[in-house]
């Protein structure tokens, strides 16, 4: 069993920076793909950013080019560096691991989840 907290979320202005912390327990952290979605309000859960066992990455559109994930696997943490903040990034941000270790975009195929850590974006 892998238990995942989120650290980091809070409030920002439109421009501004934030970086989100995932820690995991549990063993084989370095193994697992590890992915960050978001929900907004009165909105579904979406992909936003993923990152495999080697530390390929992949990233929604409406993020390329302004957040980037990382993995540091010595500390068993998953990061999402946020720059250039936009009022529509507003969101809870959750941090997810798949066993497999591999890049993935679906929601299903994730099988541990954090409880997640609230972002908004003032304009």
């Amino acid at each position: 069993q892998v238990q995942l907290v989120e650290s980091g979320g809070g409030l920002a202005q439109a421009g501004d920076s934030l970086r989100l912390s995932c820690a995991a327990s549990g063993r084989a952290f370095n193994t697992y793909g590890m992915g960050w979605f978001r929900q907004a309000p009165g909105k579904e859960r979406e992909f936003v950013a993923a990152i495999n066992w080697r530390a390929n990455t992949l990233y929604t559109d409406s993020v390329k080019g302004r957040f980037a994930i990382t993995r540091d696997n010595a500390r068993n943490t998953v990061y999402l560096q946020m720059n250039s903040l936009k009022p529509e990034d507003t969101a809870i941000y959750y941090c997810a691991a798949n066993r497999g270790g591999t890049i993935l975009r679906a929601l299903n195929e994730y099988d541990y989840w954090g409880q997640g850590t609230q972002v908004t974006v003032s304009s």
